[in-house]
């Protein structure tokens, strides 16, 4: 069999899942012609596609502000949101129809400002639960978002757990779907549609890591710190196995190319965006088993001896619940996403009300 690059032989020849990081059409066509079985979205990455193919959508948006002429720019937006991201999942049901489980899937993030309203959390997973059957519903790692993970499993929703980076953070999510399907499975409904998903967003572990490494002017020898994220990652896949949670990991943020080659042989799902699938496929690598080789201990040692919060992200009780919302990888990633919800919603404001000056 011909492989079209590396990504393409690690997905046929293991059971690791190469996801796509974007709704863009142009990126996914890419990804799905070298294998590539899920996508996501967010708003960062929805200002991204519009930025890239704002073509392929300016009547669309226009269309969607002349028909709701009393509809505020916030609005406009999220419908706009939410028909690019549709409009991804639409380009993976092929994939979602032909194979089982996870795969065919898309990722669609709920409102990143809402990560202390539980509620708000809860009812915007089910409204996007019912625009496609192959979408997962992101919810935040946080203190509100942990306590909707189990809820909106047990109502048939498939969550993917983000704005997270920790060992806490995944276990306290795959604990939390646990719950939800079987409180299901007591009152005799269906589970076999439902497919949970733990992320790590194992390169802003690392970014978080070396900012706290300049700011309290830690000696380190910097290869360490792009090796927290896949040690954190690696712990996290050996409690999932042994305990034999049904949510599957995945691995995003990618930062180099450990975040791809530490992971191949794992059966877990790994989002690259294009700039690092176009490297990973221009490599020369080749995609062989080290999910189950560890990280030095060296290495290790170095950061669990002079990071308290690598301590705190790599110890399964390195954290509660409650402390989720102030670690310094979740306040930086919050701060992202809901500035970047702002960008996005600046770009459907130029359409709504075009610079007179230009």
């Amino acid at each position: 069999m011909k492989y079209n690059g590396p990504l393409h032989e690690m997905a046929a020849m293991t059971p690791t899942q190469y996801w796509n990081d974007s709704c863009a059409v142009t990126e996914l066509d890419y990804a799905l012609a070298r294998g590539a079985v899920g996508a996501t979205s967010n708003p960062l990455i929805v200002l991204s596609v519009l930025n890239q193919e704002m073509h392929l959508w300016r009547d669309r948006i226009r269309q969607i502000i002349a028909e709701n002429p009393t509809w505020s720019e916030t609005q406009v937006a999220w419908q706009v949101y939410e028909e690019v991201a549709v409009n991804g999942g639409r380009m993976m049901l092929p994939t979602f129809e032909r194979e089982s489980g996870p795969r065919g899937r898309l990722s669609i993030q709920t409102n990143p400002a809402n990560y202390r309203n539980a509620a708000a959390i809860l009812a915007q997973a089910e409204h996007f639960h019912s625009l496609l059957p192959n979408l997962h519903i992101k919810i935040p790692a946080t203190r509100a978002g942990m306590a909707m993970i189990e809820e909106a499993t047990y109502r048939g929703i498939s969550i993917n757990s983000t704005v997270s980076f920790t060992v806490p953070q995944v276990v306290a999510a795959a604990e939390a779907a646990e719950r939800g399907l079987r409180r299901r499975e007591a009152e005799g409904k269906d589970v076999s549609t439902i497919w949970p998903i733990a992320t790590i967003m194992v390169g802003r572990l690392d970014d978080w890591l070396k900012v706290v490494a300049k700011r309290d002017q830690i000696d380190i020898d910097p290869e360490c710190l792009e090796w927290p994220g896949v040690a954190c990652f690696k712990k996290a896949y050996a409690i999932f196995t042994e305990r034999g949670y049904r949510a599957h990991l995945l691995s995003a943020a990618y930062r180099n190319n450990y975040h791809w080659l530490e992971f191949v042989g794992g059966d877990v799902s790994l989002t690259m965006p294009h700039e690092w699938q176009v490297r990973f496929n221009a490599s020369g690598e080749q995609p062989v088993e080290r999910m189950h080789t560890p990280v030095t201990p060296a290495t290790l040692d170095a950061l669990y001896t002079r990071f308290p919060d690598f301590r705190r992200a790599y110890d399964e009780d390195g954290m509660t619940p409650e402390e989720f919302d102030d670690y310094g990888a979740t306040v930086r990633t919050l701060r992202s996403f809901i500035g970047g919800w702002h960008d996005f919603v600046a770009v459907i404001r130029d359409q709504m009300l075009p610079n007179p000056d230009l």
